[in-house]
Order: structure tokens, then C-alpha cells, then sequence
């Protein structure tokens, strides 16, 4: 063989390597339609709201537009510290009502009574005929002092009776304890036995298992958290998730709905950090695992809060405005209904696909990272249809349109920045 042909077939084989490369190094977003995951469950775009950090009513209209769907009152410990008294409860419902929200109803336990228990069901769906359906008893129970997960199973269950007495249709969650382990080898992994405990004495008679988390700090007095341990935080909850369904199953023997009725990244009042509940990578952090938990088809999630100002500094909303982490809703308002399975081949990107109601595909892309990113959307295994809009989340647009370089279905994903696109339904 000549010299010259040696040279040609290296100079081919350089090309077919370099070929070869670039394919392997393409991300790919593939999204299978049939069959259907299921249905994604309206009470997945919640927040706690409660009398001591109301909304302001000239932030109403833009709540009410939100897509928030789901409301939990009042909200954290303050519900195991009051009584729920009717100047409570009227606002409350005409402000879900206002708002187009399902609510639910947290009723005292520490410090309560079956009784007075009763009583606030009784007033709110028999005297007043407001028809709420969701209740739970009690806040992080396993906070409280020398109180054993057996105690609280059996309280709970009187409360539970009472209650349904009263209207046997409520539909009860529960047991809201605080921090579930984020792995296997945790310090808060003895909390598994707090759901083992109770579901063991109480699969009878809950609907939706619930639990709360906030990640940060890890200890008091740590360092302001970095947007890369704000970040790592978010992919905890594919194991919490998984883990929760296992012990669930282990103790009552079958499956039950997942709630998160209290998540945030801190359980600390701090603002003005990279990565802090009002800053904007938060945003971002709360698409990531609001992804992740539809992903796991959670059945009900309840950011904490809905509104804080006058020393709460954990809200969605503060006394003036809405901050970034607000603008998720609106992206998933557009989502639709019918969940889809979708799978990136870029461990940076966390997707998901949906159906909505107009017959077009959806996909949510979020990159939480700081490097930029394209990939090729398929659509059980051919070129997806072309894209009609898109909406984005990102230091320059909070949930707004932007517009399309092309409609082919090449999908950008931006550092830091969460991105709903919305496909053509004629092309197939």
C-alpha cells in the first residue's frame, strides 16, 4: 500500500473518530408518551399560608394568577401553639377561594384536644358548609418534648376519629414530622421509625403520608450556604422519595400518597446570601426539586411559605413583591396534566414531560449549573414535532416568553436558568 493511500485512510479514520466523538458527546432528551406515567397531581404547587404572615391584598391578583394550587393553614408551629378560631378560618377560605387553591386544614394537637379537634371540622363543613377536604393533625410531632412515636400514634388516631365523625369524608394527612433522612446513614435516619410506628397503627385510617424538609445549615452557626451546596441539596429527594415509598410499604403493606406539607432549602431566618430563600439561584434550586418531586409523582407539596415579612424570611412573596422563587409556578401552570416519562443524557439537566390539555407536548429542562447547554429532544426515539414557545426562568426573564432562534426541536438549557417548552401538536 502506498504512502499516500496510508495517509488517506488515517486522514478517514481521524474523521470517523471525530464523527463519533461529537455524537457521544450530543445530549439527548428523550421523552416516551405511551404509556402515560399518570396524572399529575393538582395539589403539587402549594404553600403554607397562616394569620401570621398574610398576604397583602394587593399581591392577591398575582397569587391568583400564579398557579399556586394548593394551600396549607396555618402554617408550621404556630398551628400546635393557637386555636383555630372562626375569625381564623372565614379569611382563610375566602382568600383560597380568592385565589382558586384547595385547602387544608392543620388542627391542634400539642396542647389540643379530639374535642376542640371536632369542633373546628364541625364549624368549618357542617355549620359553615365550606367543604374542606384535606386535614392534618399536628406539626413535626417528633419535636416535640418527651414524646415517643408510639404516643403520637395513638393521640393522632383520637384525633383521627373524633374528627371523622364529625364529616366522614375529610381526607386526612399525616404525620408532618420534621427533617426525613436525605440517606441511608443520616443522623436523622431514627425518623424512619416515627413512619413505621405510625403507619403501623394508623394505615387505617390517613390518606396521604406527609412529611417535612429543610436541608440547610447542617449545623447552627455554619458558613452562609454556596450555591453548590444549595444545589447538591436538590437531588437528596430522589432518595427521600424512593425511601419514604419503602418504609411506607414495609409497615402498612402497600403503597400510600406522598405529601410534603413544609419544604424550603433553610430552616433559619437568613436573606441576602448567593443562595439564601430570596435570592434568585434559589429559584432555580426550588425548579430542580419541584422536577424532581413530580418526576416521583408526589400526590401534594406545600412550600414554606406563601408570604413572611416582620422577622419571617421565608416567603415566596415579602411585604412589597414577589421573589424569584415565585416565578416556578407560573412555568408550571403551563405544564399539563398527564405525566410523561423523560430522560436526559446530561447529568446536569433535570427534565420532565408532560401532555396538556391542547394535545401538546410539554418539557421542563432545568440546569442548575454554570456552564450552558443544548440538547436534541426525541420523542419515543424520532425528531420531536417542532417548538411552538417557550418560557423561561432566568436572571433576565422571570417566567417569560422569550423568542425562538429556531422551532427545530433543539432544546437550550442556559446556565442557572429553568425553561418550559411547549411543542406543535400537528406534526405527527
Amino acid at each position: 500500500m502506498t504512502v499516500r493511500r496510508w495517509l488517506s485512510l488515517l486522514c478517514l479514520l481521524s474523521l470517523l473518530l471525530a464523527f463519533d466523538a461529537s455524537q457521544a458527546d450530543e445530549t439527548v432528551i428523550n421523552v416516551t408518551t405511551q404509556p402515560p406515567l399518570g396524572t399529575v397531581s393538582p395539589y403539587l404547587f402549594g404553600a403554607n399560608y397562616g394569620p401570621w404572615a398574610l398576604l397583602p391584598v394587593g399581591l392577591w391578583d398575582q397569587a391568583a394568577e400564579s398557579g399556586i394550587t394548593f394551600l396549607r393553614f396555618p402554617g408550621g408551629a404556630w398551628g400546635d401553639q393557637n386555636d383555630l378560631q372562626p375569625y381564623h378560618i372565614d379569611p382563610f377560605i375566602k382568600f383560597a377561594r380568592r385565589i382558586n387553591a384547595e385547602p387544608l386544614i392543620h388542627v391542634r394537637l400539642e396542647g389540643g384536644t379530639p374535642e376542640q379537634a371536632a369542633q373546628v371540622v364541625r364549624y368549618t363543613n357542617i355549620e359553615q358548609k365550606y367543604g374542606v377536604r384535606f386535614w392534618s393533625i399536628g406539626n413535626e410531632p417528633n419535636l416535640y418534648k418527651d414524646y415517643t412515636p408510639e404516643q403520637h400514634a395513638k393521640d393522632w388516631r383520637a384525633f383521627a376519629l373524633a374528627m371523622r365523625e364529625v364529616d366522614p369524608s375529610i381526607v386526612l394527612v399525616g404525620p408532618d414530622i420534621s427533617q426525613y433522612p436525605p440517606r441511608p446513614n443520616d443522623y436523622h435516619a431514627p425518623l424512619r421509625n416515627w413512619i413505621r410506628v405510625f403507619m403501623r397503627e394508623n394505615a387505617d385510617l390517613v390518606n396521604i403520608v406527609a412529611i417535612h424538609r429543610y436541608p440547610l445549615p447542617t449545623q447552627f452557626n455554619a458558613p452562609a450556604t454556596t450555591i453548590g451546596q444549595l444545589r447538591e441539596t436538590a437531588k437528596e429527594w430522589d432518595f427521600i422519595i424512593n425511601d419514604l415509598r419503602q418504609v411506607i410499604r414495609e409497615a402498612a403493606g402497600r403503597d400510600f400518597p406522598i405529601g410534603v406539607l413544609e419544604i424550603s432549602s433553610h430552616w433559619s431566618k437568613t436573606l441576602g446570601g448567593q443562595a439564601t430563600p430570596d435570592s434568585f439561584f434559589h429559584a432555580i434550586w426550588w425548579a430542580d426539586v419541584l422536577t424532581r418531586l413530580v418526576n416521583h409523582q408526589v400526590n401534594m407539596v406545600a412550600y414554606f411559605m406563601l408570604a413572611s415579612y416582620g422577622g419571617t424570611d421565608f416567603g415566596l412573596f415579602d411585604r412589597y413583591k414577589a421573589r424569584p422563587t415565585f416565578y416556578v409556578y407560573p412555568l408550571y401552570k403551563r405544564f399539563g396534566k398527564t405525566l410523561l416519562r423523560a430522560e436526559s443524557s446530561h447529568a446536569n439537566l433535570t427534565v420532565a414531560a408532560a401532555q396538556n390539555e391542547a394535545g401538546q407536548l410539554t418539557v421542563m429542562v432545568v440546569n442548575p449549573y454554570e456552564e450552558d447547554l443544548t440538547a436534541q429532544l426525541k420523542v419515543d426515539g424520532a425528531s420531536a414535532c417542532p417548538i411552538k414557545e417557550a418560557w423561561r426562568l432566568d436572571e433576565q426573564h422571570m417566567a417569560e416568553a422569550i423568542a425562538l432562534e429556531s422551532n427545530e426541536p433543539v432544546l437550550t438549557a442556559p446556565a442557572y436558568s429553568a425553561t418550559l417548552y411547549v411543542l406543535e401538536s400537528s406534526c405527527r
